[in-house]
């Protein structure tokens, strides 16, 4: 913001990076944090002639981001942020009403979730149960051929103690619950899998894991090629995070009366399943898709930017299934996450917006018993999605999807 900015120090900091004095990551060892990202706006408005007044408008001091979050800072984007809902929650760690904060430029999404969410809660509102959790981190280990490799995976099995006791020496926080051997020729992949508590944990389980290869390396023959060997798998498409999770997997779901369905929803139980069925399963199916369902991203996407979650972590986070099924007094419906990776402490939570965002939900920081607020984030996800899933089967249903987003702008 420019009233913590020293303009005249920004001018002399961006003179010296244009003559090849300094670079701009050294900027920040030469001023302060906000000063140094006036300076690096300086040197981009030079160099590309674009204004960057409005990037350089923010309401935190840059020292909370600059470093920890961000590396060259120059100012903040901003993505308009709404609420949907209210909503009634019975889940496993999440009980009560609340609204569900969502960040998106997505003209109608809101809308969308918003028109699901009523119809939910007017039908005594959605269950939720996270029903296992375990953020995961997989080396590769290189080895003389499959005698050795079948020889470590045997090791890695009875010995996981000795690297339960390695990895957890790292952290007081994380906790190692398996680890996995998978054997491909003269690769050994160990997929460890850790409870996490309250944190999305990606640096706590590599580090731990890291501490972890270190005692394989001493004690067998076997050379560490990765640390992260994709087995894991962060931030990629994998069939083994839809199949076995990664992070905390979730369900969401609602019975809603016939009438509701008809009188909000425009539709019928019968038509909304076979949407569905012919949409979001065969479809998905033919297309070889892992995610199963209409829009799951979008409410995953819209409220990790709300919360401050890993957003390039919607790819597993769109690993949903959608069960639906018409009944003689309505429809049942639930959005099955296979990998929501979330935390209520770390990362970005600690930025103002976000931890505002976790604010709206209650659940910011630590829960107690631990790991209990990270649940309760996974449950309103889930929730979300299914009010976008009902949403826009519905709206498929009733075909009233084009006429919506041409009323909304989108």
């Amino acid at each position: 913001m420019t009233d913590r900015v020293d303009a005249d120090t920004a001018e002399a900091l961006a003179d010296r990076v244009e003559s090849g004095d300094l670079r701009l990551y050294e900027l920040d060892d030469h001023a302060d944090a906000d000063t140094a990202a006036a300076a690096r706006r300086l040197v981009v408005e030079r160099d590309s002639g674009a204004e960057l007044e409005t990037t350089g408008e923010y309401a935190f001091p840059a020292e909370q981001a600059a470093g920890s979050n961000i590396e060259n800072m120059i100012g903040a984007a901003q993505i308009p942020m709404g609420v949907a809902g209210p909503v009634t929650i019975d889940g496993g760690a999440f009980e009560g009403e609340t609204y569900l904060p969502l960040a998106t430029t997505e003209g109608a999404l809101l809308a969308s979730v918003n028109r699901g969410l009523s119809v939910i809660d007017d039908a005594g509102g959605a269950t939720a149960r996270v029903t296992k959790q375990g953020m995961t981190r997989a080396p590769v280990f290189r080895t003389s051929g499959i005698a050795e490799s079948q020889a470590l995976a045997e090791w890695a099995r009875e010995n996981t103690d000795r690297l339960r006791e390695a990895a957890e020496s790292t952290t007081s926080h994380g906790k190692l619950l398996d680890v996995t051997p998978y054997v491909v020729g003269d690769n050994v992949f160990l997929r460890f899998r850790y409870d996490t508590a309250d944190a999305m944990g990606m640096n706590m389980v590599t580090i731990a894991t890291g501490e972890a290869c270190d005692v394989i390396e001493r004690e067998t023959d076997a050379s560490l090629v990765a640390l992260s060997g994709n087995l894991c798998t962060d931030k990629k498409p994998a069939a083994i995070n839809a199949v076995e999770g990664r992070g905390r997997s979730v369900t969401a779901e609602a019975t809603l009366p016939r009438e509701f369905v008809e009188e909000t929803l425009k539709t019928t139980p019968e038509a909304i399943a076979e949407v569905n069925t012919r949409k979001n399963l065969i479809g998905s199916a033919k297309a070889g898709s892992l995610g199963f369902n209409a829009q799951v991203a979008n409410v995953v996407a819209a409220m990790y930017l709300a919360t401050g979650q890993d957003a390039a972590q919607v790819v597993e986070g769109s690993n949903g299934i959608v069960s639906v099924e018409a009944r003689e007094d309505g429809l049942y419906a639930a959005v099955s996450l296979a990998s929501i990776e979330v935390g209520t402490v770390g990362g970005g939570t600690k930025l103002p917006t976000q931890a505002e965002g976790l604010d709206v939900l209650g659940i910011r920081g630590g829960g107690d018993p631990a790991g209990s607020n990270a649940d309760a984030l996974a449950e309103c996800v889930a929730t979300g999605a299914l009010a976008g899933e009902l949403s826009l089967l519905s709206a498929l249903a009733s075909r009233n999807l084009s006429s919506a987003h041409a009323e909304l702008g989108r």
